[in-house]
């Protein structure tokens, strides 16, 4: 099996849109319940730093960045959006994505990576663990989803280069 990791390109919004679409169906991916439009999603994550990975020319996943704020002090601290198709999960497409965001993300810039993770969503908090964020804390009752509070985790990881 050979995976692509190539830059998001606005044809791919239909194939991003239904795999986002089934992590709000696991409960365990998001505090969203819908799918924004193209337009909003495209408003609200960095113009460079998003990426598909495409297996025998499906996205299978995608990575994109959001900015945290937008006070110019943090300029360089990325929040990171990673979801992977149902089908294609254990095929280590989640690592390839997340290591070609922080290459990427470093030289737009990026000194810290950010990631909140419901509590519940051990795969995703292990995958960040491993290509070297660290958990900061996590943050209880912080959002209901569905009317019941849920926990997250927060996670980080700070470029090397900028140290």
């Amino acid at each position: 099996m050979s995976v692509e990791i190539r830059n998001m390109v606005d044809n791919d919004w239909k194939s991003v849109k239904n795999i986002y679409l089934d992590g709000i169906a696991t409960g365990n991916a998001t505090f969203e319940i819908t799918a924004p439009s193209f337009d909003q999603w495209n408003q609200s994550h960095h113009p460079t730093c998003r990426f598909v990975a495409v297996i025998d020319k499906e996205v299978s996943g995608w990575v994109a960045l959001s900015e945290v704020s937008s006070r110019c002090v943090y300029a360089g601290v990325g929040e990171v959006s990673i979801y992977v198709s149902p089908k294609a999960k254990g095929k280590g497409i989640g690592t390839a994505l997340l290591t070609n965001l922080i290459e990427e993300s470093e030289r737009n810039g990026f000194w810290t990576l950010q990631s909140t993770v419901l509590l519940e969503n051990e795969a995703s908090i292990q995958l960040h663990k491993k290509v070297g964020f660290r958990i900061v804390g996590t943050r209880e009752k912080i959002g209901k989803l569905n009317g019941v509070w849920r926990d997250t985790v927060l996670l980080e990881r700070r470029s090397k280069a900028y140290i």
